[in-house]
């Protein structure tokens, strides 16, 4: 038979760390931690694929990066060390490390000699004697504790505190303690040991007394799993592994009676692979795989429902009463599918909702809690149902992922392909982004938990829906507010809201262009007019001129004969030259109108791009034809003379 302590694995403070590196990947974070995140090899080898570095001091964090402080803590050096750099950080120091912290630093700024139980070079404990403003000691066994005050006994008499490690070995720390008692007449004890770790300790203990064959599963340079493993040692045959391939090479067939505990930084999922190897290994009849699976994991995913009301809320955590004795909580990541989500903007005092229990822990008197997993349960049921029924939804594009971008849907992501996303091929994604969309479901796999959905069926359609509308109802001469869609060498093409219409290269400008791009440009917000309809072959003409800016209607009010303006010279004839009036308008001055004598030709006296005084003399608006003389403004001249 084969049994798992039901403390084995992650305690509240590893887990918290942890998550905390997920939760930044999940944010796009590039992410270091301050040495390994957790004493255990493969989740650190695992994080390192993502991208996650380990580093050992804040001089070592490159531009850009996120830097985790792990569960063990370090000296208010290293924090100062990082805000003097400017490098961003989050703090994941395991609360009970950070009380430590604050008692050490408190009674030492106190004149008080600390006392430490622990070793001196594991990071926790580096970390906590960093914050140490005054003397202090170590030490790892009652008997160093003795031999230290036997070669130093004034120590017995002035004022000193004693703090252990985390993971200081309970049984160790009881002979500690019987002999502080005996000899110091002025300590403070206080008992650090985490209640996580003394109840880990102790179970272990039972355990192995009561099994053939102990397996401690951990990362040998785990200070709390070693600790496990001494315990065990003491009442049964005992091995530390790594991993669960290392049970092959392991005396472990055949035995009638297994224990299986596993340190506070020992991932579920490798504990799930030991129990999976044993199990080929050693096949019992007492219970199948599942049920010995679900039997002996209940602690680390129970898969319960409940019901809670949301009683306090912080950037990381929501704190929920679910009518137990434990103190439950959702972390941020577990409240919602949207990464981005701030639990502030999601939930509020008093809520009530229905939550998934993940993880229990009766030691520190805490529950796990999960919405987004409840969530998912009841959206998968919705979105099968959607798709039988082709219903219309609506979600958040979260997300732009190679090939598509991802929706989300009551806690499920969507991922809608990159053919299926936009209205036209070539559309870009981007904007997408963060915007509320209509879709329909188009394929779920519950099993592979995927869904595939189209915003351009939906797009399609509401096209449609509004080409029939616009049809029953447009007239020629009719107003538009439109976009501009595309150009090209003969016009532009304009959105008017469902149906396009092309402006001619013509209609653009009553001076003549060589394209379209020289007037309007792609995504222009434009007011057109309705010029013609073709409705057979669905072709719209629109006009974008205005008459108010028509030369021509310019000269007859502003420009009557007689009056005397600039103009330049734009070309030359034999028989005269021609002037720019307005844009548009060119007039000519005949030959015998440029000089007040005989000239052979114009260019003995003007020249292409000057300017000079003209007086109008006729206009044939029929004719589109003006008549320009400078010879009249030199003869009114000498009258005047």
């Amino acid at each position: 038979m084969i049994r798992v302590a039901k403390t084995a694995g992650f305690c509240f403070g590893v887990n918290r760390a942890v998550e905390t590196v997920y939760d930044l990947l999940k944010q796009g974070a590039r992410v270091c931690t301050l040495g390994p995140i957790i004493h255990n090899p493969q989740l650190v080898e695992s994080l390192s694929a993502r991208g996650v570095r380990i580093i050992h001091s804040p001089a070592e964090a490159q531009p850009g990066e996120t830097v985790v402080i792990r569960s063990h803590g370090v000296p208010p050096s290293v924090t100062e060390a990082l805000r003097a750099r400017g490098v961003p950080f989050v703090d994941a120091t395991c609360p009970f490390v950070q009380k430590i912290h604050d008692l050490v630093s408190e009674n030492s700024a106190a004149g008080r000699h600390l006392l430490f139980a622990g070793d001196a070079e594991h990071p926790e404990v580096q970390g906590i004697l960093g914050c140490c403003k005054g003397p202090f000691d170590t030490f790892m066994t009652a008997e160093a504790l003795e031999k230290m005050f036997q070669a130093r006994p004034e120590m017995a008499k002035i004022p000193v505190f004693f703090c252990q490690q985390t993971t200081f070995n309970v049984e160790e720390w009881e002979k500690c303690l019987f002999f502080i008692k005996k000899v110091c007449t002025n300590a403070s004890v206080f008992d650090t040991i985490c209640n996580a770790t003394a109840n880990r300790q102790q179970e272990a203990k039972t355990l192995s007394a009561e099994s053939d064959l102990m397996l401690v599963v951990g990362g040998r340079q785990s200070s709390n799993t070693a600790k496990l493993r001494d315990v065990c040692a003491a009442s049964c045959e005992t091995y530390l592994i790594e991993t669960a391939d290392e049970l092959y090479a392991l005396p472990v067939a055949g035995r009638q009676k297994i224990g299986i505990t596993a340190g506070a930084s020992t991932p579920a999922s490798i504990i799930k692979e030991v129990l999976v190897t044993m199990t080929d290994i050693n096949e019992t009849n007492e219970l199948n795989f599942e049920e010995m699976l679900e039997e002996s994991l209940k602690s680390l995913n129970t898969d319960e429902k409940v019901h809670g009301v949301v009683v306090g809320i912080s950037p990381t955590e929501v704190y929920v009463d679910v009518g137990r004795k434990q103190a439950g909580f959702i972390p941020a990541s577990e409240l919602s599918s949207d990464p981005g989500a701030k639990p502030e903007d999601l939930v509020k005092i008093g809520d009530e909702m229905d939550l998934l229990i993940m993880k229990t822990n009766d030691q520190e008197g805490t529950i796990m809690l999960s919405k987004k997993r409840i969530d998912a349960i009841k959206g998968w049921e919705d979105l099968t149902a959607a798709m039988e029924a082709e219903e219309i939804l609506t979600g958040k594009v979260t997300e732009i992922v190679k090939g598509g971008v991802i929706v989300l849907y009551n806690g499920i992501r969507v991922f809608i392909p990159a053919s299926q996303a936009v209205a036209n091929r070539g559309d870009a994604l981007e904007p997408l982004k963060d915007t509320e969309v209509q879709f329909r479901i188009i394929e779920v796999n519950r099993q592979r938990r995927r869904a595939v959905g189209s915003i351009r069926s939906v797009l399609r359609e509401q096209r449609k829906a509004a080409q029939e509308k616009f049809w029953e109802t447009v007239e020629e001469g009719q107003e538009f507010t439109g976009t501009v869609k595309s150009l090209t060498n003969f016009g532009a093409f304009v959105d008017l809201g469902g149906v396009d219409g092309m402006v001619h290269i013509s209609e653009l400008s009553w001076t003549r262009i060589k394209h379209p791009s020289e007037v309007v440009s792609v995504g222009d917000t434009v007011h057109v007019y309705v010029k013609s309809l073709d409705r057979e072959n669905g072709k719209i003409s629109l006009g974008y001129k205005k008459a108010e800016d028509n030369p021509w209607e310019i000269l007859r009010n502003q420009y009557p004969v007689g009056t005397v303006c600039d103009a330049t010279i734009v070309g030359m004839t034999t028989f005269g030259a021609f002037a720019k009036i307005l844009p548009g308008i060119d007039g000519l001055i005949h030959i015998s109108q440029i000089a007040d004598r005989r000239i052979e030709k114009p260019q003995d006296v003007l020249k292409v791009g000057e300017t000079v005084k003209v007086k109008i003399t006729d206009i044939d608006f029929e004719k589109k034809r003006v008549s320009l003389s400078i010879r009249a403004l030199l003869d009114e001249q000498a009258s005047e003379e």
